[in-house]
């Protein structure tokens, strides 16, 4: 079967994520520059051969002070680790509906470890202008702490301000090349 290369829609994908606050409400945020390489063999994204990258000096919180400090070495290093990048390894069937656990290697911050996420299949579509689409939503949590992203701060009554747990929700939609 012939090898299918699929183009990122930048425009119709996010790449978002939360963090507890003070353990008592949430942080959003997001990150602005990424891309995605996706090959299949014919539209089969169980074959997929997929590599994610996201620039990490792109992350917006939609707070300056805050997106400086996740940018310093107390969490991305962003002039040393200028990006994080996802390779998947393994899909799993999860359900006849298009759901699936994807295993992948994802490095951030200069650590690689294996991790699994879940994943959406939304399918393949032609789109009004005769472009072949397929979208996938991916989600999962990961502890940042894993891939050395340390800083710890307690308030005054002995509470954690971060936690160490970050949801990642990613969404991509990808036209056929």
């Amino acid at each position: 079967m012939a090898t299918t290369k699929w183009v990122l829609d930048p425009s119709h994908s996010e790449v978002t994520f939360k963090v507890k606050h003070m353990m008592i409400s949430n942080v959003s945020g997001q990150f602005n520059k990424f891309d995605a390489t996706v090959e299949t063999e014919g539209e089969d994204f169980m074959t997929a051969k997929v590599t994610f990258t996201a620039a990490t000096d792109s992350i917006s919180t939609n707070n300056e002070q805050r997106d400086g400090h996740l940018k310093s070495p107390d969490f991305f290093d962003v002039a040393n680790y200028p990006e994080l990048k996802f390779v998947a390894t393994k899909y799993e069937n999860v359900d006849n509906d298009g759901s699936y656990d994807i295993y992948g290697d994802l490095t951030l911050h200069g650590v690689t470890k294996n991790v699994k996420l879940e994943a959406e299949f939304g399918g393949v579509i032609k789109d009004p202008w005769g472009n072949t689409r397929a979208g996938i939503v991916v989600s999962g949590k990961i502890n940042r702490k894993d891939f050395g992203l340390s800083f710890h701060a307690v308030t005054e009554a002995g509470n954690v301000v971060l936690s160490d747990e970050v949801r990642v929700h990613v969404g991509l939609e990808f036209v056929k090349a």
